[in-house]
């Protein structure tokens, strides 16, 4: 096989990156599964990881879901792929489970959590949902309202423009 070298001038985007993450992570622990994760991996070899928090992410990043949570994420890929609401029974950090309908707007990792980023219609803002307290998903066919990922800061409490 012939390797392939992209150039250094550029470099895999943010969007880029966890888009291919979110691909990786429901894909399991089978061959083809090992030798993408490898293959991201590899991406990041050149990159400084100074920050311990960068070097855990990017562990998560590369590191096969349990298959529950997996099989979450196939859900989760799939309604941001349609740009269709996801309803999710979610079990927040106090042990409460809600039902919440989600447009959702895309998926990051940050230190060993995956979480769902969109746009709760139950709490009228941008919410961050940890994919290990997803307790369910249902796909719906109700079209999701349009919002740039560029706009969601999640961790800071800015509500949607």
């Amino acid at each position: 096989m012939a390797n392939v070298v992209k150039s250094p001038a550029s470099p895999l985007t943010t969007a880029e990156i966890a888009a291919l993450a979110l691909s990786l992570a429901h894909l399991g622990s089978g061959p083809q599964a090992d030798a993408a994760r490898h293959g991201l991996r590899h991406a990041f070899e050149h990159l400084e990881l100074g920050d311990d928090v960068v070097a855990t992410t990017l562990a998560t990043l590369t590191a096969p879901l349990p298959a529950p949570v997996a099989d979450r994420a196939r859900t989760i890929a799939g309604a941001i792929t349609s740009r269709l609401v996801i309803r999710l029974h979610y079990r927040d950090a106090s042990g409460r489970v809600s039902i919440r309908d989600v447009d959702p707007v895309t998926c990051m990792v940050h230190r060993e959590h995956w979480y769902l980023v969109g746009m709760c219609r139950m709490r009228g803002a941008i919410r961050a949902f940890r994919f290990d307290r997803i307790i369910a998903t249902e796909p719906t066919f109700v079209p999701a309202r349009p919002h740039r990922p560029e706009g969601f800061l999640p961790f800071q409490g800015k509500r949607a423009a």
